[in-house]
């Protein structure tokens, strides 16, 4: 969950993304609710407008258009906010797209103005049965392999983010500075995993300008902050203590979950808004200026799922694997030219030309990763 965006090179970022991903281009009209198995949701500052309360179990494609003036998300959720499908940064005047595998049972849809907050949600039913898409062996493969990935991420966040941790506590303020990124690099990675467990999201990564009047502050930018600014960390042994506590928690439920091929296709998109919204505009990591560590972490889950799914769009869509491998290696070219020893420039040493170079690449690979979560749907 982001905050609004603020510079205006992060809001062309996001509008080039979320045009990418909309559907009708850059149309701001929303799909007509009668499209086959679409749902236009009609989002403004006040409202988040469903037309329907129940639907077959399977895929459902939702096409949300954003009327208000405010940057908004959508949700569809599970018993305790369990997050089954959500896409975010939704800029003022554009439709994004979202499909959605859901079972049979209870959920809630919710709209976010603003990106913060519980949303204004409306229950959803779905009924029936249906064939699951991992039905077929080459997706059921392809989340398999993904959630090798995870683990094997996972694994390494919990080593790295205990370091951090003990860093911290020890007052050892040059070397908590120097692990911050490097732990978070396993996080972001991982992130559309992460994100799906309700409100341990937010406690591990939430930024200040994130919070809601009187939400408790928690997580790595916190303690970013008392590095970087306050360069006192002397308080923030209980701080620290719940993070890796919160991490704990995550990865179990990370490793235990079942994902869907459309969470893998979902998410290697929401990496590369991720990119554009926080990384790039540098409101991400805010202090340290660390954001290009970010970038570089969600480029490769992005990839990775991608190439969990790759069997099958080599079957299904030749063409737009071609066009993957030619932007992701235009991505990681442009991102390469600033790459500092084991890490990266920060984000404050780069020039206006440099940042639009890699929004540029970020805009470009957009547009092809948007067209997995339907030839996966298939």
């Amino acid at each position: 969950m982001r905050t609004v965006l603020r510079l205006s090179t992060g809001v062309l970022a996001v509008a080039a993304l979320t045009a990418c991903g909309s559907s009708g281009g850059d149309a701001a009209a929303p799909a007509a609710s009668g499209s086959p198995g679409k749902i236009a949701v009609a989002a403004s500052d006040t409202a988040c407008e469903v037309p329907v309360t129940e639907v077959p179990a399977g895929t459902t494609t939702f096409t949300i258009t954003n009327g208000g003036s405010k940057v908004t998300e959508f949700y569809v959720l599970a018993a305790g906010d369990r997050i089954m499908a959500e896409v975010e940064n939704i800029v003022p005047g554009l439709t994004r797209e979202l499909i959605a595998e859901l079972p049979a049972g209870t959920y809630e849809t919710a709209c976010k103005p603003g990106m913060v907050g519980k949303g204004i949600r409306n229950p959803l039913k779905v009924t029936g049965e249906h064939q699951p898409l991992t039905a077929d062996a080459q997706l059921a493969a392809a989340v398999t392999g993904y959630k090798r990935y995870v683990k094997t991420q996972s694994d390494t966040l919990l080593v790295k983010t205990q370091e951090f941790v003990d860093a911290v506590k020890a007052e050892k303020i040059d070397e908590a500075k120097a692990l911050f990124p490097v732990a978070r690099t396993y996080w972001e990675r991982i992130e559309p995993v992460a994100e799906i467990f309700g409100d341990l999201d937010p406690a591990i990564d939430a930024r200040e300008a994130d919070l809601a009047e009187g939400e408790k502050w928690t997580g790595f930018h916190r303690i970013e902050k008392d590095l970087w600014i306050h360069k006192d960390v002397s308080k923030d042994g209980p701080i620290a203590d719940k993070l890796i506590a919160d991490v704990k928690t995550i990865v179990g439920k990370a490793n235990a979950a079942e994902l869907t091929p459309l969470n893998l296709a979902n998410g290697a998109k929401e990496l590369l808004d991720e990119v554009a919204t926080g990384k790039i505009t540098g409101e991400e990591d805010i202090w340290s200026h660390t954001d290009l560590w970010d970038f570089a972490a969600n480029l490769e889950g992005s990839k990775a799922a991608v190439q969990s799914l790759r069997p099958v769009l080599e079957e299904r869509a030749p063409d737009l694997v071609k066009t993957l491998d030619e932007k992701f290696a235009a991505a990681e070219a442009a991102l390469e030219a600033h790459r500092r020893g084991d890490g990266w420039q920060l984000h404050d040493e780069l020039s206006k030309a440099q940042l639009k170079t890699l929004s540029d690449a970020i805009n470009a690979l957009g547009e092809p990763i948007s067209k997995i979560a339907p030839v996966v749907a298939k």
